[in-house]
């Protein structure tokens, strides 16, 4: 029996990769997002592939920022 990944091209996309991407996306156009993804992982070889990637990642919004710090309900009392 062959064993298959089940995900053989699962990347990661840091928020500074996916701001580069937007920025050339928006401001060059989608080949500029394509080249500048295809910079940052060159792993995406196909094309087609690199245009979706990059499309996808141009639509993204950042992520929010944290809302408020977590406050203890119970404050130490000095144990």
């Amino acid at each position: 029996m062959r064993r298959v990944p089940h995900a053989p091209t699962m990347f990661m996309v840091t928020e500074a990769d996916a701001a580069a991407i937007r920025t050339a996306f928006h401001e060059e156009g989608e080949l500029s997002a394509v080249i500048e993804l295809r910079r940052r992982f060159p792993g995406i070889a196909a094309p087609a592939e690199a245009r979706a990637c990059a499309r996808t990642i141009a639509g993204w919004q950042p992520a929010p920022a944290a809302s408020c710090p977590v406050v203890p309900l119970r404050p130490d009392k000095g144990r």
